[in-house]
């Protein structure tokens, strides 16, 4: 791999970064240890430095030279509500809170780079470093966006990088188009007529209604949508009744659907709801349904595509770089300032050792051995984009 001298030299040091942040991990808008962190280093950079956009965001600009043109690099900070079982000594010190999706690593890659840009970079134009809040099922990004991220930091283009575990050392993928699905959710509640539970008859089960509609939702992926659209519907909470013989009056349905098109998502909605509506009056039963469209899917623009590949390529060589990787049905709220600018959204290798535990595992830890290499790609990204006129 062709790593940036300084960036590998650094890599101890970001690796003490990195260490710190994940043995301290801070939820959804609640990252002010780690905001504090950032803000300081980017400062000791010489990186002019903006707070509080969605409360914990911190957004660093760099200009040099003359040019006009501006960029954005994005990175996330927040973790999960998951208790670690790791036993290293950076594990989690916050029980129920760890960083098990690698966002202490994004940071920390994006601060080696913006202490190499800030000393030895060789661009003309801006870069916006942009330290984002609560991706994790919180909409940070939409936040920043909405309090007028890009108004404040005009950019043509912003572009975005997430760990993946099971891709080796060194590797990257990305494509463009859909590359990260939509992230949608469904609350139900039948409501039934309750009773004795030796005497069903004398009530509306929603037990029974309510199986019957989960089991009548699967039919909609296998007979409704067309099968060359990929999509996923989970049920993944049924709540209900509190006594062996009693039927309850009521039961909660929730779950996701996940999916790549605007159109698929309508579609899904509207049939859920027929489905509900006509299994419910077929039983005498009422019905509440809801479906709220949390995270658009992430679709990466085709020229920003292209520059990410070039990089990456000239990082790691033809045969590292996957340009045609599977879309994963996870989703990413970096969606939001893709809709609002063009870019790319990258995925770099985590290490593929047996065993390795997937993200948003209790047992998942950052791979510091790559900290060199995103950030060397980062660097690698903003001078080729903003390479000055010789």
């Amino acid at each position: 791999m062709k790593l940036i001298r300084e960036l590998e030299e650094l890599q101890p040091e970001m690796q003490k970064w990195r260490r710190d942040i994940h043995a301290n991990p801070e939820i959804a808008f609640e990252e002010h240890r780690t905001s504090k962190i950032v803000i300081e280093k980017l400062k000791s950079f010489g990186i002019e430095v903006d707070s509080g956009i969605a409360g914990t965001g911190v957004v660093g600009t760099l200009k040099k030279g003359q040019g006009n043109r501006s960029i954005a690099l994005r990175a996330d900070l927040d973790a999960l509500l998951i208790n670690e079982t790791n036993d290293f000594d950076h594990k989690s010190k916050t029980p129920g809170k760890m960083h098990a999706c690698g966002h202490d690593g994004h940071t920390t890659m994006l601060l080696g780079a913006a202490k190499y840009l800030s000393e030895h970079g060789d661009f003309d134009g801006t870069i916006h470093f942009i330290f984002q809040p609560a991706e994790e099922n919180e909409g940070g990004g939409k936040v920043m966006v909405d309090e007028g991220l890009f108004e404040k930091y005009p950019v043509e283009a912003v572009y975005g990088m997430h760990n993946i575990p099971g891709m080796a050392v060194g590797t990257f993928a990305i494509k463009p188009g859909p590359i990260m699905a939509s992230f949608d959710i469904f609350n139900l509640k039948v409501i039934g007529k309750g009773g004795h539970a030796a005497m069903p008859q004398t009530t509306i089960d929603p037990i029974i209604i309510g199986t019957k509609i989960v089991e009548a939702y699967q039919s909609i992926v296998s007979r409704y949508i067309n099968p060359q659209e990929p999509v996923v519907l989970s049920v993944t909470q049924f709540h209900g009744g509190d006594a062996y013989n009693v039927i309850p009056n009521e039961v909660e349905i929730k779950g996701t659907v996940r999916c790549f098109s605007p159109k698929v998502q309508a579609s899904m909605e509207k049939q859920m709801e027929k489905i509900t509506s006509s299994v419910c009056s077929a039983y005498g039963a009422k019905f509440e349904f809801e479906y709220q469209r949390r995270y658009p899917p992430t679709i990466n623009s085709e020229d920003e595509v292209q520059t990410s590949l070039k990089v990456a390529k000239n990082i790691s060589g033809d045969s590292m770089v996957n340009s045609a990787p599977t879309p994963s049905m996870g989703s990413e709220d970096f969606a939001f300032m893709l809709q609002e600018k063009p870019g790319s959204y990258i995925w770099i290798g985590n290490g593929d050792k047996e065993g390795s535990c997937m993200l948003h595992n209790p047992g998942y830890d950052f791979n510091d051995e790559i900290l060199p290499i995103g950030s060397t790609y980062w660097v690698e990204m903003a001078q080729e984009i903003l390479s000055p006129i010789r």
